[in-house]
This record gives C-alpha cells, sequence and structure tokens, in this order.
C-alpha cells in the first residue's frame, strides 16, 4: 500500500474528506475517529484529523496530547495553522480544538475563511482529513457535514441514538440531497445489531428522505475499548487484536479501497454569505 492512495483511472487522488458525526453524544464518535485515523495510517496513508468540536474539542485528551497551542490560537490569527498541529501515534496530524471557549461556539465568516485556508494548505500533504465535528446540529457542524465529501454518522441501538442519527441525517439531506453518507454501528452485540440498526434507518430514509445510505459496518462492544481510553491511547495501537481493532483494521481497508468520487473538494461556505449549498464559497481544493 504506497502513501499516495490513486484513484481507479490510475492517477494520484486528492485529499478525502469525511467528517464523522452523531446526533447524540456518548454513542464513542471521537473513539471511531481517532481509531480510523491510527488504522488508516498504519496502511501508511498521510492522515489528519480535524478536532471541530471547537469549544469542547478531547481528541489530544483521548491520545494522551498536550498541545501549546489550539485552534482558537488559529482562528484568532495569533498563530497559523501549521503552528498547532501536533503528531499523533502512526504519524497521524491532530488540528486540536480548544476547551471552554464559547467564542468558538459559532464561527464567524472570517474564522471560516481562515479555517478554509489553513486546511486547503495542509491538504497538499494529506491523503486523508477526518473531521470529528461535536454532537447534535449547531451551525458549525452542518457547514462541516456539507464541506465534506462524506459523512459518517456513528450511532447504536439506543432509540435516542437512532433517532438522533436519523435528525442529522435529514438535516444534511435537506442541505445538500447528492452528499454521500453512511452509518457506523458503535458498541454492537454481534453483526445482527448492526445490520438491524443500519436497516432501520436505511428504511427511514429511503421512505421519507427519498435517499439510501451506506454502511459502513459495526464495531462490537468490546471491554479493551475503555481500556484503550483510560490509557489515553487508540485500542488499534493499544490492543491491536482486540475485537474492536480488528473492526477499525476492516473499515480502514474499505474506506481506502473505495473511489474518492466526486471532484469538488470540500467547500466551507460561511454561513453569513447567502451562498447555497454545495455552491460557491471558500473551497479547499482537492490536492493532485
Amino acid at each position: 500500500m504506497t502513501a499516495s492512495p490513486e484513484t481507479s483511472q490510475g492517477g494520484q487522488r486528492g485529499t478525502v474528506t469525511i467528517a464523522v458525526t452523531s446526533g447524540k453524544g456518548g454513542v464513542g464518535k471521537t473513539s471511531v475517529v481517532v481509531n480510523l485515523a491510527v488504522a488508516l495510517a498504519r496502511l501508511r496513508h498521510r492522515v489528519a484529523i480535524l478536532d471541530a468540536d471547537f469549544g469542547l474539542g478531547n481528541v489530544d485528551v483521548l491520545l494522551g496530547l498536550a498541545p501549546a497551542w489550539h485552534l482558537g490560537h488559529m482562528l484568532s490569527g495569533e498563530k497559523e495553522i501549521e503552528d498547532i498541529v501536533v503528531p499523533g501515534p502512526f504519524g497521524v496530524q491532530i488540528i486540536p480544538a480548544s476547551s471552554g471557549l464559547r467564542d468558538l461556539a459559532a464561527l464567524t465568516d472570517r474564522q471560516w475563511v481562515r479555517l478554509a485556508e489553513g486546511l486547503q494548505r495542509l491538504c497538499t500533504n494529506l491523503d486523508y482529513l477526518l473531521i470529528d465535528t461535536a454532537a447534535g446540529v449547531s451551525n458549525n457542524v452542518i457547514q462541516l457535514l456539507v464541506a465534506a465529501q462524506r459523512v459518517v454518522v456513528v450511532t447504536s441501538l439506543e432509540p435516542s441514538a437512532m433517532v438522533d442519527a436519523y435528525a442529522v441525517i435529514k438535516i444534511v439531506t435537506a442541505a445538500d440531497s447528492t452528499k454521500e453518507i453512511a452509518v457506523l454501528v458503535n458498541g454492537a452485540r454481534d453483526a445482527d445489531e448492526g445490520d438491524l440498526v443500519y436497516r432501520q434507518l436505511d428504511v427511514a430514509a429511503t421512505r421519507f428522505l427519498h435517499r439510501g445510505l451506506r454502511y459502513c459496518g459495526h464495531v462490537p462492544h468490546d471491554p479493551a475499548v475503555r481500556e484503550a481510553v483510560l490509557m489515553q491511547r487508540a485500542i488499534v495501537d493499544h490492543r491491536p487484536q482486540s475485537p474492536a481493532s480488528r473492526s477499525f483494521r476492516i473499515l480502514a481497508t474499505r474506506i481506502a479501497s473505495l473511489d474518492p468520487g466526486g471532484g469538488q473538494g470540500m467547500r466551507l461556505v460561511p454561513p453569513g454569505s447567502g451562498a447555497p449549498a454545495g455552491g460557491a464559497g471558500m473551497e479547499v481544493q482537492r490536492c493532485a
């Protein structure tokens, strides 16, 4: 597996942007992002994580990192994005969020533009940019989901998690009906439970939203996940032979085998710009 993935036409493809989200907090979304990133990096891909829970970030906490600077410093103009990036396991680059800054709960147009410009520079040396959004459906979250090429919705069998996951799917579809959306079931007892959750969401999306959903698969309930969290390590690094680690490796291989599709790259449209979803805005170009 080379460091620069190729398209089905044989040429190098640009950075693939994947936003990972959940309607409900507590379903393990950030753990999914961290472990997927490390699994992709172990396949020799160049990967970065944008911690997009701007005011309550914790990607750095999950990995035991202590960044000196964060997105708040970059968005204010005090630092450039290159200054705040910290190295994670297996070369994964972490773009850390702040913690406890209310000013970042809703980014200004200027901050969106600055973020887009910074990401555009980073993308010249990336194969994958994984975006760990905040839970819920704030303006910040919706902007990032519409901007990314792919959206992965993390959910579980809990009724509240499924209802909130459907709400996210509905909102993203309303903003961009062509957006590729996939479902990942975290903490499932077995493959049948994962399939059940996916089928229920897919049936609802087909019936009421007139669209289908992809199925990423499931990550099984695994006590080693909690152990890895307490150790502040990715489970694919801490317990590589655990059931959850095997699932993340399968997921990474599936994602790496997919054609990047699209070609429009990543667009961050400032909320006040009046631009339609998927239309004119600050574009993070696909890197050739």
